[in-house]
Parts: structure tokens; C-alpha cells; sequence
């Protein structure tokens, strides 16, 4: 079996010690699996490890991949991000994935970290009260996508008006406005979410040109998603690249 220096030494960072069962039961595709996600991906941009495990953690979210989650969580940790930013993960998932999608990630982060030894809960990351997260939310919606958000949440018909308003209030004034990731990140992560859940491509047009609005550009977008590829498979990557070609299109 011939998976390369590079390949296990990756996979030596982000698992010490560790040797895969797989490397027994199926050594092939470990081979041509590891070859790939862990050299040739890799290797394929500059993108330093923690952005790239803050990646992978989103996209695996977005994807439904719990399993996959509670191995590379640890990963995630020993390669740089910290315990609250992968909590702040999964919380925002809530907003555009669903509790009901979110709960066994929620389940499953707490169950890695009580392994590691890290005391929950956390140390609080909250910015606003149930008074002010309507007007934070709108400043935060405004920051990211521009001044036409600011009277957004008074927007649509009258039957469905309280949903843009809910989208102020919860999904930014909730969740964006936490402090342990900054816009930029949060856009990233919500990018990711949206890509590998699929059937969201209006809105990942959407939030595609919000990402480069917070400097995360079209270089790095691509660089997100090759990241992400093995882990959410090609046509979803290729559904997201699209999104982001159109985004930057729109934006010149």
C-alpha cells in the first residue's frame, strides 16, 4: 500500500498515535482516499490548517456527516481551533440547517469534549440582550451586505413579514453578533453550510458575495471548496463553484 509521506504525516497532526482500522479492512480505498484528501487537496492551496478544519467542521455540519464530525473534531482541535470557535459552529448551523439537523452535532461536540477533558459550558459569548438583538441583528445584516438591509426586516408581504424580522432578530442578532468568530469567519462557515447541504443556491449566491464583501474573495472561496470536496462530494462542490462564479460576475 503506497499513501505518501506527506499523507502520513498529516495524518500523524491531526491524529497522534492514531491508526485507522480502515488501514485493515479496507486498505485500497484508504490508500487512494487518504492520497487524496490528505496530500493532493492539501497541497492544491495555502490555506492555513485551522481555517481549513473550521471548513471541514461547517461543511460537515452542512452535509449531515456526524460521524465523520466526531472523528474530525479532535482533529480540528489539535490543529488550532479552539474549543469556542467549534461551539460557535455549530450554534450558528442552527439558523440554516435546523435544530432538528443540529441537535446530534450539538450532542456529539460535547461528548469530544468531555473525552478531552474541557469543561462545559463554556465561557459565554453573548453580545446582546432579548431588548437589542433586533437592532444588532439589522447593523450586523448591514455590515455584511450593505445599507439596502437596514429596512429589510419590514420587507414582504404582510403574512410573511415576521420571518425577514426573525432573520434580523435570531439568525444575526443571535448568532452573528457572538463574539469567538468574526464576520469574516462567520460568513465563511455559513458559505460552507449552505454548499453542502445543497438546494440552497439562491441563497449561496448570496452569501458568496457577501463572503467577498468581507474579503473572503473568489480566490479563497475556491480554496474553501477544494478543502471541502472530499468531504461533500463533486457535485455539490461543483453546484457551489458555479454560485461563487456567479456571485463574482454580479459584483463586477
Amino acid at each position: 500500500m503506497a499513501i505518501t509521506e506527506f499523507a502520513k504525516k498529516y495524518h500523524e497532526k491531526m491524529f497522534p498515535g492514531y491508526v485507522s482500522e480502515f488501514l485493515r479492512t479496507d486498505p485500497e480505498f484508504t490508500e487512494r482516499f487518504d492520497n487524496f484528501a490528505f496530500d493532493e487537496v492539501i497541497n492544491s492551496c495555502s490555506l492555513d490548517d485551522r481555517t481549513r478544519m473550521t471548513a471541514i467542521l461547517a461543511a460537515l455540519l452542512g452535509c449531515q456527516g456526524i460521524d465523520e464530525f466526531k472523528v474530525m473534531l479532535p482533529a480540528a482541535l489539535n490543529l488550532g481551533v479552539t474549543p469556542v470557535e467549534a461551539k460557535e459552529i455549530v450554534y450558528q448551523a442552527a439558523a440554516y440547517l435546523g435544530i432538528g439537523r443540529v441537535f446530534p452535532f450539538l450532542k456529539g461536540t460535547n461528548e469530544v469534549f468531555a473525552a478531552r477533558g474541557i469543561t462545559l459550558p463554556l465561557e459565554g459569548q453573548e453580545t446582546t440582550t432579548m431588548e437589542n438583538r433586533l437592532e444588532k441583528g439589522i447593523q450586523a445584516q448591514v455590515d455584511i451586505f450593505g445599507e439596502h438591509m437596514r429596512e429589510f426586516y419590514k420587507s414582504g408581504p404582510e403574512e410573511s413579514r415576521h420571518i425577514n424580522r426573525w432573520l434580523a432578530d435570531n439568525c444575526f442578532g443571535d448568532w452573528y453578533t457572538r463574539t469567538g468568530l468574526d464576520y469574516r469567519q462567520r460568513e465563511m462557515i455559513t458559505f460552507c453550510f449552505l454548499a453542502a447541504q445543497g438546494g440552497c443556491e439562491p441563497q449561496l449566491i448570496s452569501h458568496a458575495a457577501a463572503n467577498m464583501k468581507m474579503g473572503n474573495d473568489k480566490e479563497f472561496l475556491i480554496q474553501i471548496i477544494s478543502q471541502c470536496l472530499p468531504f461533500i462530494g463533486y457535485p455539490r462542490s461543483l453546484n457551489a463553484l458555479s454560485c461563487v462564479n456567479k456571485a463574482a460576475e454580479s459584483s463586477r
